[in-house]
């Protein structure tokens, strides 16, 4: 399953990254940069997801327990972020790779607005073929740091970039009917679905001391990434050539399916989920268009109805007034009303800058009735 991925999200947990307290694994990182670097030459696009911040910054700082209070957590955070991002770069630039930092909440990819930008700077940074190295930004998160984990935000970014798998790897082989370490007759789960509440009540546990997550969230992260469609495979990151071989299609750890592919889950999601915030009347052209897969075109878009802001869900209105399509808006009604029945080439100079060349593109549109 994994051997027809694309795209394709990793993320690499603190004990990894952080040899288990005992200082930054930097051979650990440029195997996987290796790895991660082969995956790309393959036609594959990869995006990093790193924990590992305050545990660098631990390190470097002399701290051996995980602080307790918030300010102490982001001012490791603040040290390690510069350690962790510098180690990268060269690692990846040893094989040849581009990197680019990117800081994300899980705020940002729940607001509609940061969550487009954020999606599009990601897939601007793989079209160029740079690797985005992404890390929840602890320097500025309060509850999220002491709750949150990047499985989830791994999740969160496969959503967003419609990635086909999301690879945690974790210092665990994968996940267990039980925690081995209690239970010496536990079995490791090797395929189920995601989302499936049996796994739930298998995995728990605390993370490691440089960690926070645990099972768990790794659990909870494949069942949040299966409802676009994405696969989630848990492995041990200390496994040689983990990444080569499950690309490769070799069966490595636990994995967890999703129950639609990739497309229905978003179809679903488009289709069922979403209440319009406005709508965009348009002419026939423009159905047309749509009816063939298209993306809607500022050029085709008549007039708009409601008020409503960038990342808003926006119903597009036949000229007989039938709803034929739904989907998320590149552009506020103030600067959409603007550019309206434009050619894309003349946005920058409507509005002073370009967003998107479309008012909604085709990946964020769904057909009512297909």
């Amino acid at each position: 399953m994994l051997a027809k991925s694309r795209r394709v999200v990793v993320k690499i947990g603190s004990a990894l990254i952080a040899g288990n307290g005992v200082g930054v694994a930097e051979e650990a990182i440029d195997d996987w940069a290796r790895q991660i670097a082969e995956i790309q030459r393959d036609g594959r696009q990869t995006l990093l997801v790193s924990s590992g911040a305050i545990a660098c910054g631990m390190q470097r700082l002399g701290r051996v327990k995980r602080p307790r209070e918030v300010h102490e957590l982001q001012a490791c955070a603040a040290v390690g972020q510069v350690v962790l991002a510098r180690i990268y770069q060269v690692a990846f630039e040893r094989h040849g790779m581009r990197t680019a930092q990117i800081l994300l909440t899980h705020d940002d990819l729940a607001d509609r607005k940061r969550y487009l930008n954020a999606r599009s700077t990601l897939k601007t940074l793989l079209r160029l073929g740079v690797l985005p190295v992404i890390n929840e930004n602890d320097t500025v998160v309060t509850d999220e740091i002491r709750f949150g984990d990047n499985d989830t935000l791994g999740a969160l970014v496969a959503n967003a970039i419609e990635a086909d798998a999301l690879v945690i790897l974790t210092d665990q082989p994968g996940l267990y009917t039980a925690d081995p370490r209690k239970y010496p007759g536990a079995t490791l789960v090797r395929e189920a679905r995601a989302g499936d509440p049996q796994l739930e009540t298998m995995a728990g546990g605390a993370g490691s001391m440089v960690g926070t997550g645990g099972m768990l969230t790794k659990v909870l992260a494949a069942k949040r990434a299966a409802r676009s469609g994405a696969v989630t495979v848990i492995a041990s990151g200390r496994e040689p050539d983990v990444l080569s071989r499950l690309l490769a299609g070799e069966a490595i750890g636990t994995l967890l399916v999703s129950r639609m592919e990739p497309l229905a889950a978003k179809k679903q999601w488009l289709a069922d989920h979403l209440q319009t915030a406005g709508q965009l009347s348009l002419d026939a052209g423009a159905c047309e268009a749509l009816g063939m897969g298209k993306s809607l075109l500022p050029v085709g878009v008549c007039s708009v109805i409601g008020d409503f802001e960038r990342g808003a869900a926006v119903g597009c209105i036949a000229p007989d007034g039938r709803e034929i399509a739904r989907g998320l808006a590149n552009y506020g009604s103030s600067e959409a009303r603007r550019i309206a029945r434009h050619a894309s080439r003349e946005i920058e100079s409507i509005l002073g800058y370009v967003a998107e060349p479309e008012m909604i593109h085709r990946d964020n549109l769904i057909l009512l009735g297909s």
